[in-house]
């Protein structure tokens, strides 16, 4: 996901006007149908980050409240696409979207990992990508972001963990092993700037929005 398809957000084919150095895009729009429907599509995201030792990656599974508009005629249809983001509501799960705030990711990890810890930092940032893998260049589709995180305590952490549980409903089916991540933190984040790539719809086709 990078290099000639444009996905380390250099400005490859004709994409939009904005953002082609990797910065954010118009701000304060709600988050594209596109963005909402990929983010829906995936399952696994690769998370970067920086702490004392450098930086770092790692994968992780991920379950978002994003949702996507019923019966909406949206020209880019991620396959893989779930009617799990149409239960999850508009207003999300978690607190909600407000206006100019994006769709909410959680995913499940300890503090005690590294990236657990360097999370865990105030004001800590962090950039993702999302695709799946053995595409074709021609059709090849990914996201890419950076926000904050935080965990999630009480009602915040139940009604993510419901959505977690909706997309991966392994993890409720498997006594031990939701017993095993009931006791893991459950994090959200939540970006505040995104980026398809679509190469089906141009080479080097990107869609982008921010918060600001």
């Amino acid at each position: 996901m990078n290099g000639a398809e444009g996905t380390d957000g250099g400005a490859v084919g004709p994409g939009g006007a904005a953002g082609l150095d990797g910065g954010p895009g118009p701000g304060g729009a709600p988050c594209p149908e596109a963005i909402r429907r990929a983010l829906a599509a995936h399952t696994t995201m690769t998370l970067a980050y920086a702490d004392e030792d450098g930086p770092q990656a790692c994968a992780v599974l991920y379950a978002t409240d994003a949702s996507v508009v019923a019966g909406a005629n949206d020209a880019t249809d991620v396959t893989g696409a779930t009617d799990m983001t149409e239960s999850a509501g508009a207003a999300g799960a978690v607190g909600g979207e407000a206006a100019g705030a994006g769709p909410a990711l959680y995913f499940v990890t300890a503090t005690t990992t590294r990236h657990g810890r360097a999370l865990a930092e105030p004001g800590a940032r962090v950039a993702f990508t999302a695709q799946q893998d053995g595409q074709e260049w021609s059709a090849l589709t990914g996201l890419q972001g950076r926000g904050g995180c935080r965990v999630l305590a009480g009602g915040e952490r139940a009604a993510g963990w419901r959505i977690y549980l909706e997309r991966f409903p392994f993890v409720a089916a498997s006594d031990r092993l939701r017993a095993a991540l009931e006791r893991t933190e459950l994090w959200e984040l939540r970006p505040d700037w995104l980026r398809l790539i679509d190469n089906g719809r141009g080479f080097g086709h990107k869609e982008e929005w921010s918060s600001s």
